[in-house]
């Protein structure tokens, strides 16, 4: 079945340009709950560092996607408006886009795969990916959202990798990616220092290739992650292919 692993990066709206109307539903609980101004202060300094969070106060920032058949992948980043060439590194096409448009170029290509595979996806990949499309007036061309269990769901194939290895929830806890990873042997994307709380900064510092370079990172890491449980976990039907990565 041809595969899609899929990860985004994101960045919230500033918090100064926020109508007053926005930041005073924002923060209308902690008006009530903060029991000091120092407490009032971190709270609110936590929304302000969160907004990148929600689909409807952020925006998507870097878009990429591997073919686990082809062993390729694109990066679509937001940002560096003075690039219009695309660039490759490795397996891996760099490619600068407004986030309108790498919306576009992704729901144009998700239509041609059997799976798209997800860590933490369910919860917060496609909803935000779903949510900026209709923000950007742009219709998606498949339902990703369909049903949550696999048993349950048809062509197209959402495998979100934190669902499947902690048993839809069954674990008390819900591991990172970098913790699978550190368990399984597998390469973090956070071993060169950046983690997703790092975007933010970065694009504030305009260093757009540094996020294209963690979210590549993000994608080999689930898709390692992906060949681990379609070895030795997944359902039959996801283990008629041979499993196999070079980056």
């Amino acid at each position: 079945m041809r595969t899609l692993i899929l990860d985004i990066e994101t960045v919230g709206e500033s918090w100064s340009e926020l109508d007053n109307v926005t930041q005073d539903v924002l923060t209308r609980w902690i008006d009530r709950t903060a029991k000091t101004n120092t407490e009032h202060e971190t709270m609110l300094q936590d929304i302000k560092a969160s907004l990148g969070f929600s689909p409807l106060t952020g925006q998507i920032v870097a878009l990429g996607v591997y073919d686990v058949e082809r062993g390729e992948g694109t990066v679509y980043s937001v940002g560096d408006a003075t690039s219009t060439t695309d660039t490759s590194e490795g397996v891996f096409l760099y490619k600068w886009r407004t986030e309108a448009e790498l919306l576009k170029e992704f729901w144009e290509g998700v239509s041609e795969y059997e799976v798209v595979v997800t860590f933490n996806g369910r919860a917060f990949d496609l909803p935000f990916i779903i949510h900026r499309s209709l923000a950007l007036t742009i219709t998606p061309t498949v339902d990703l959202m369909r049903y949550r269990y696999l048993t349950q769901q048809s062509i197209p194939y959402q495998v979100d990798l934190q669902d499947q290895l902690t048993f839809y929830g069954a674990m008390s806890k819900r591991p990172s990616l970098h913790l699978f990873c550190r368990a399984y042997g597998i390469e973090s994307p956070k071993i060169e220092g950046v983690s997703g709380d790092d975007v933010a900064e970065l694009f504030a510092q305009k260093k757009f290739t540094d996020i294209a370079r963690y979210n590549a990172r993000d994608l080999i890491a689930t898709a390692e992650l992906y060949i681990r449980w379609q070895t030795h976990l997944a359902p039959p039907a996801f283990r008629n292919d041979e499993p196999s990565l070079e980056f």
